[in-house]
């Protein structure tokens, strides 16, 4: 499954392909139908334990999951420069790869 969309987006379309309530899925990751509907709405954030419990309850990559939620932190992110937000990314790419290469050399 690609998680294009954000994190919330993701979330409920896996629970609405799967043809669960809120209600349900609140149930078996064990937190209130409330928190749910906001993780769904982008208005909450989920730890890494939760993330964990949906990828597992889905049967769905862990970390494909946890790279769909970092990516909407990256996006919020820079969504606020609009103007310079892919430049901003091509430069991030740069700094990721050079202290990548760094770590390599510290070893």
């Amino acid at each position: 499954m690609k998680f294009e969309k954000t994190f919330g987006d993701t979330v409920k379309k896996l629970r609405e392909g799967n043809q669960y309530t809120l209600h349900q899925v609140a149930m078996e990751l064990g937190i209130d139908t409330s928190m749910l509907g906001k993780i769904e709405k982008n208005n909450r954030k989920p730890t890494k334990q939760l993330i964990e419990r949906i990828a597992k309850f889905f049967d769905v990559s862990e970390k494909e999951l946890t790279i769909a939620f970092l990516s909407d932190e990256v996006a919020y992110q820079v969504l606020s420069e609009e103007e310079v937000a892919q430049k901003i990314l091509k430069v991030a790419e740069k700094k990721v790869k050079y202290m990548t290469d760094q770590k390599s050399t510290d070893k």
